[in-house]
């Protein structure tokens, strides 16, 4: 098949040399807003670029991949539901809830399949966690805890169109939580603080944050992240049940230290970024797009299963800057 891919940076450059790799894709058209960086990625790569992205849905490809930046993610995936390609779109949908509900119409009205990046559901960790829970092994889930933490903070520029870190950063774990549990948050109670760069606070966001959920079966979770893991990238998950504990990302390179005399685990050099922590995921996420084309799946992460972790956000957001528990119903309406 022939494929488009908008957005070359960070993550577009590494999902664009999963692409080339892959048996099924015959070519590839790169296209950013920064022409000159796509012309050096699709030569690195050995692949075709466009113009603009303009001219990427004017060549003739049979499906996109959007990694561009967050605030054009709703008009592409509008463009691409129009033009009747099925895209594959790094979360968020779009940049407000508004634009959200807008785009998720539109993909619903064209009947094309529209894939959300979420890629710790395709982590080895997170499977097994999910398929432990599910067989009985745990017995009756009591608690959750989530860990999301960043080595050094994405530039200012960034930050102020981010959404903040609940939306940006957090979301993973709110999509996460529901897809390994199975079960919704219901109330969140989020707090969060300043304790690195001014900009956070300049742009009405927090760079370290804490929250507790409440599920709908009585679970009890908890969240906590920061923009500043001087450890380096640690993402975990802890699920503790009347029978059994199961965490994932407690491995050898986990950015954790043990204040135990004498014990050496972890003895790995920690993971130092969410590429290098979770490139067998963001592989499988895309191979897994490519036979939604080719339709031999169902889709693995709907605009309806986005949108649900994102009611999780907002409340978590509306929570830290009203101080006050949140219904999620309360922000559905």
């Amino acid at each position: 098949m022939r494929l488009g891919l908008a957005g070359v940076g960070r993550i577009g450059g590494s999902h664009a040399g999963v692409l080339k790799q892959h048996p099924d894709v015959e070519s590839l058209v790169l296209a950013d807003a920064d022409h000159v960086r796509a012309k050096e990625v699709a030569g690195r790569i050995g692949c075709e670029s466009a113009g603009s992205v303009d001219e990427l849905f004017d060549a003739g490809v049979d499906a996109v991949v959007i990694a561009a930046a967050t605030s054009a993610h709703a008009d592409l995936l509008t463009r691409a539901s129009r033009a009747g390609l099925p895209a594959f779109c790094e979360k968020p949908i779009a940049g407000t809830v508004d634009e959200t509900l807008a785009v998720i119409g539109e993909v619903k009205r064209s009947g094309v399949p529209v894939q959300i990046g979420f890629m710790r559901r395709f982590d080895a960790g997170y499977r097994t966690a999910r398929e432990r829970l599910r067989s009985g092994a745990l017995g009756e889930l009591h608690r959750v805890h989530m860990v999301t933490c960043d080595p050094a903070p994405p530039p200012a520029e960034y930050i102020s169109t981010s959404g903040g870190l609940f939306r940006d950063c957090h979301i993973h774990d709110f999509d996460i939580m529901r897809w390994v549990t199975g079960v919704d948050a219901v109330e969140v109670y989020a707090r969060g603080a300043n304790r690195g760069a001014d900009y956070f606070r300049d742009a009405g966001d927090v760079d370290n944050a804490a929250a507790l959920l409440s599920l709908a079966d009585g679970t009890l979770a908890t969240l906590q992240g920061s923009r500043y893991n001087g450890g380096g990238y640690d993402v975990r998950m802890e699920l503790a049940g009347s029978a059994a504990t199961y965490a994932v990302g407690l491995d050898q390179k986990m950015a954790v230290a043990s204040a135990e005399p004498g014990e050496t685990y972890p003895g790995g050099t920690p993971w130092q970024n969410f590429w290098e922590r979770f490139t067998p995921a963001y592989r499988a996420e895309i191979n897994a797009f490519i036979d939604l084309v080719k339709g031999e799946i169902d889709n693995p992460c709907t605009v309806d299963e986005a949108l649900e972790a994102l009611w999780v956000a907002e409340a978590a957001d509306r929570s830290l800057h009203e101080g006050r528990p949140v219904r999620v119903d309360e922000v559905r309406q």
